[in-house]
């Protein structure tokens, strides 16, 4: 079988669609994902939301969000649906396992160097300890030496 990926993708639905409409699109695009194998492990509802810029006379649309486990054939077929659809303005998908491999790995170098490095208050070279600075007594100014 083929390595699983991670993909998010993220679209934004017509403002103008009604909400059972939407409702039944996103149902539409999970089952598209589960009958090409894919398993959707996360799905986000970013809410109303206005865009960057005008897209077809909008001005804000409904955000949603698809974290996907797969091959990359069901995010071929789901990009599909997406364009024929009208209510779909725009999509954008982004692999993020490569993202988050890179990541840990950079993690885990850092926690090496980290503990390879000593301590902050530790000295080079000497291992004996350091006496404590002893402090002086007070002293006391009698009135007529003043």
């Amino acid at each position: 079988m083929a390595e699983k990926r991670v993909y998010e993708v993220i679209f934004i639905i017509d403002p103008d669609t009604p909400e059972d409409d939407s409702t039944r699109l996103i149902e539409n695009l999970q089952h598209t994902v589960a009958d090409q194998g894919g398993t959707i492990t996360k799905t986000e509802n970013m809410g109303r939301r206005q865009l960057a810029y005008k897209i077809g006379h909008k001005n804000d649309g409904n955000y949603m969000m698809f974290e996907i486990e797969g091959s990359g054939r069901e995010i071929a077929e789901l990009e599909r649906r997406m364009r024929v659809n009208d209510a779909v303005i725009r999509y954008m998908t982004i692999r993020v396992d490569l993202d988050r491999r890179r990541a840990e790995k950079l993690s885990a170098r850092r926690t090496r160097k980290a503990s390879s490095r000593p301590a902050p208050g530790a000295r080079r070279g000497s291992s004996a300890p350091v006496a404590a600075p002893v402090a002086a007594a007070p002293r006391v100014v009698d009135e007529s030496e003043a």
